[in-house]
């Protein structure tokens, strides 16, 4: 529009805008053209983990805790903060450490946890065999009558 030859104050208003930022872009398109205009990425705040280091600290979680020297098998965020402080001297705070899993993929899960004493065939022929058979059968109870 100021291409066009419209003035400020009308492509201001046609747009929406305030005039002192029409004339921020006409003086913009005066001195480097349409290029000039063009959306500039936010650069924002640099990451403190590369993406290489960010590969390595997926390896050692996927190996689990215990390989990484801790008690049990169960990753918590102060852990992984941890870690991430071990591995790299990056300290985050445990409560950011969840943005940054969730951006790298991961979701909050907890292992199940099993008797040793479990057995997985015996479990599965009761399953088949014995739970059918037992299991309530639709309709039995409360069918109505005429």
């Amino acid at each position: 529009m100021l291409q066009q030859g419209k003035g400020v104050r009308e492509v201001a208003r046609l747009v929406g805008a305030w005039p002192s930022s029409v004339s921020r872009w006409k003086q913009a398109l005066e001195q480097g053209g349409l290029e000039a205009l063009k959306a500039k990425p936010h650069q924002g705040r640099r990451p403190r983990l590369q993406p290489e280091q960010k590969q390595q600290l997926v390896q050692v979680l996927r190996a689990g805790p215990q390989a990484a020297g801790f008690a049990t098998d169960l990753w918590t965020l102060a852990r992984v903060a941890q870690l991430i402080e071990r591995l790299f001297g990056v300290s985050y705070h445990p409560g950011y450490v969840w943005y940054l899993l969730r951006a790298m993929g991961w979701s909050c899960q907890k292992p199940e946890r099993r008797a040793r004493e479990r057995d997985e065939a015996t479990i599965g022929t009761w399953r088949q065999e014995e739970w059918p058979r037992i299991k309530k059968k639709p309709g039995a109870r409360g069918k109505a009558s005429f």
